[in-house]
Parts: C-alpha cells; sequence; structure tokens
C-alpha cells in the first residue's frame, strides 16, 4: 500500500495524491509511505520517483546495516525498529529530499503510523516539514528501544530474587536468554548510534545541523540505552557466575560428606572383610564373645573417627 499526503501552499493537508501529481504540483512538501508494498509498488521507487539503483536495491534487500548514503538530490538512511514481541529486527528506508521525504517498509511499522497520525491531527501545521517528520520518526524508534531494555532489567531482578524459587537449571537458561537478547540489542543500538553520530558529524546534512540539538537529543538517549545494555550484560554474567560458584561450592559440600562417611565405613569394611573370610582354623571364631566384641569395636572406631573429622571440622 502506498498512501501519500501533500503541505500545500496555505499549510494545508492534502492527502492521497497520485505519485506524478505530486512530482507536478506546487506544494510546500509532501511524503510518500511505501507501507508494506507490492513489488508493483516498489517498481514506482524506480519510475516515477526515479531514485539511485543502489539505494533502491538496500531497500528491496533485507536486511542492510544502519547507514547513510549521499545521492544528488536526496540522502537515503537504512535505520532499524525493535518488535517488542519477538525483539526481531525491522528495517525501515528513508529518501529525504528538499522537499519531500519518503519512507519504506516491508512490515508495519509502528512508528511511522505515530507520526503519519500527529501530524493529520497538527493544529500548526507550518511548523511542520520533512526534516521534522524525519526527527519524529528516528525519535520514535529510539525511544521505543528503552522498554525492551526495561523489561529485559526486571527479568534479571526476578533472576536475581528468586521469588518463585526456580531451579538453578530452570534459570540459568532464562539467564541465558536474557544475555542473548542483550547481545541482539546491542547489535541494533550500536549501528543505529553510529549512524546518529555521522548525521550529527556531516557537513552536507543542514538541515540536521540546523536542528542539531534535536538530533543530538537522540544521540544521547542511544548512548543511554548502549550504556544500559553493557550494564546489563555485566549484571548477567555477575549472576551466572554466582549461580556456577554456588552450585560448585554445594557439589563440594556433597562429595566432602560423601568422603568423610567413606572414610568412616572403609576400616568397618575392612574388618568386616577379614571376618567375612571362609577359612577353617580363624581362633576368634570359636570364641563365646567374639561377635558381641567386634560389633562393639567397629561401632567405638566408627564413632571415634566421627568425632575426630568433627574436631578438623569436615562437618562445617
Amino acid at each position: 500500500m502506498i498512501r501519500t499526503l501533500a503541505i500545500d501552499q496555505e499549510y494545508q493537508i492534502i492527502r492521497n495524491i497520485p505519485i506524478k501529481e505530486l512530482k507536478a504540483g506546487d506544494y510546500k512538501w509532501y511524503w510518500i509511505d511505501f507501507n508494506q508494498p507490492t513489488k508493483e509498488e516498489t517498481l514506482k521507487l524506480r519510475e516515477p520517483l526515479r531514485f539511485h539503483p543502489l539505494a533502491i536495491e538496500d531497500c528491496i534487500h533485507n536486511l542492510q546495516r544502519p547507514k547513510l548514503d549521499y545521492y544528488e538530490d536526496h540522502s537515503f538512511f537504512v535505520t532499524h525498529s525493535l518488535n517488542p514481541q519477538t525483539l526481531k529486527r525491522e528495517e525501515l528506508n528513508l529518501f529525504v529530499g528538499e522537499h519531500y521525504i519518503v519512507t519504506f517498509h516491508h512490515l508495519k511499522c509502528i512508528e511511522v503510523d505515530e507520526v503519519w497520525n500527529k501530524l493529520i491531527e497538527s493544529n500548526d501545521l507550518e511548523k511542520w516539514d520533512q526534516h521534522l517528520v524525519f526527527y519524529q520518526i528516528l525519535d520514535q524508534l529510539v525511544d521505543n528501544y528503552f522498554p525492551i531494555v526495561y523489561q529485559l532489567e526486571d527479568t534479571l531482578n526476578d533472576i536475581d530474587d528468586n521469588s518463585m524459587n526456580k531451579s538453578t537449571e530452570k534459570l540459568l537458561v532464562e539467564l541465558f536468554d536474557a544475555r542473548h537478547n542483550l547481545l541482539y540489542l546491542r547489535h541494533t543500538v550500536t549501528p543505529m548510534r553510529d549512524l546518529v553520530y555521522r548525521m550529527l558529524s556531516s557537513r552536507r546534512l543542514v538541515s540536521i545541523q540546523n536542528k542539531i540539538e534535536y538530533f543530538s537529543d537522540i544521540y544521547d538517549h542511544l548512548l543511554k540505552l548502549s550504556e544500559m545494555i553493557e550494564a546489563n550484560r555485566e549484571i548477567t554474567a555477575d549472576i551466572r557466575d554466582s549461580y556456577l560458584s554456588y552450585n560448585a561450592h554445594q557439589a563440594n559440600r556433597i562429595m566432602k560428606i560423601l568422603t568423610v562417611f567413606t572414610s568412616i565405613f572403609m576400616p568397618l569394611t575392612f574388618l568386616a572383610g577379614i571376618y567375612g573370610m571362609n577359612f577353617e582354623y580363624m581362633p576368634e571364631l570359636t570364641w563365646k564373645y567374639g561377635y558381641l566384641f567386634a560389633l562393639l569395636f567397629m561401632s567405638c572406631l566408627g564413632i571415634g573417627m566421627y568425632i575426630w573429622f568433627r574436631n578438623k571440622g569436615w562437618f562445617k
């Protein structure tokens, strides 16, 4: 689907104008949104819009890294949004020219819809232009990263608290999933941060230089996101090390207890083995109190070893 709107000379919104009329019309500026376009609709990027073939190729082939390309009469931007349910990256391409902005996305883009509706409902259209639309979309993209990071932080807090008394194995699975998601987020946020930094440093983007304080705010948000992601990744490493250390400690404690009991029963097993031999001439076998004496001796030996190990601190 392709939807269009234009701002005329009297700052009125005109919608659903054919692309050819937009190109030839006398408007302040216009916006064309390729919303989940078909193959036939995608061809309109070539004719009548006549964008550069390399930019069109980047639109068709998903998924490009966030980037900025300069062309003769427009700038081309590749940005990424994040699906809050699946955390998958979704590409949003933007062409920004002197009197227009064109957005292109294969999937439904919440950020574009929000800015589109905000523009339609605005009572002050004089302040709007294609560069403000670009800023609003980019700002929405970055702002929508924050709830995802906050949700992962809550997940890590739940894992750390373990108020549901989940097993260690289940907690480690959740922990590694959270760590994987944080890594995926870092691969999204870092290229976006680099893109905005390049925009701020560019001398060719005069419109951005005129609104540099707004785009600097976006860059600050991306820096904050990067720091939050790195901090949470360090937290996952600390929680993982704590669980692994606790498990190792528990295993060592169990092995120590088993070793103590094995050491106690080892001499008892030795004595039982000796008197369990089937020799005919064993003097102790004919003694009236031999059985009772053997039991008492083995009991005293076991208790004595237990007391000795306890005094050595093996049960602490």
